[in-house]
């Protein structure tokens, strides 16, 4: 049995990211404590990634978990705010503002386009 080296897990990798579609539609959720700072950041960090990123292809609900309480344990989620991703899978959270735009589109699996030449 051969051994791998670390270049054909990358190849294997870079062939296996060619092959995925690109108009994959995500199903974003939005938990957020009312109106505090942290969480209207939070909700114009992900409005502008989606417009940039993902136009035409995602739903972004945003909930506020003061007046839907009831689908925090549903969501496994402990503090806000929280992004879930239901779809495409794997189901995936991140917390925070999502101020950091290379760890969201890293967390969501999404490849930043090229800018236009």
């Amino acid at each position: 049995m051969k051994d791998k080296t670390p270049g054909d897990a990358t190849e294997s990798f870079e062939r296996a990211l060619a092959r995925a579609p690109k108009d994959q539609h995500y199903v974003l959720r939005l938990f957020v404590a009312g109106t505090t700072p942290n969480s209207l950041r939070a909700i114009q960090n992900i409005r502008l990634i989606c417009e940039e990123h993902l136009q035409g292809r995602h739903e972004l609900e945003v909930i506020d978990i003061y007046q839907h309480a009831g689908q925090l344990a549903a969501e496994q989620v402990v503090v806000a705010p929280t992004l879930v991703k239901k779809g495409p899978l794997p189901v995936r959270r991140l917390i925070g503002d999502l101020a950091n735009r290379n760890r969201v589109l890293a967390g969501l699996d999404i490849i930043p386009r090229p800018a236009p030449e």
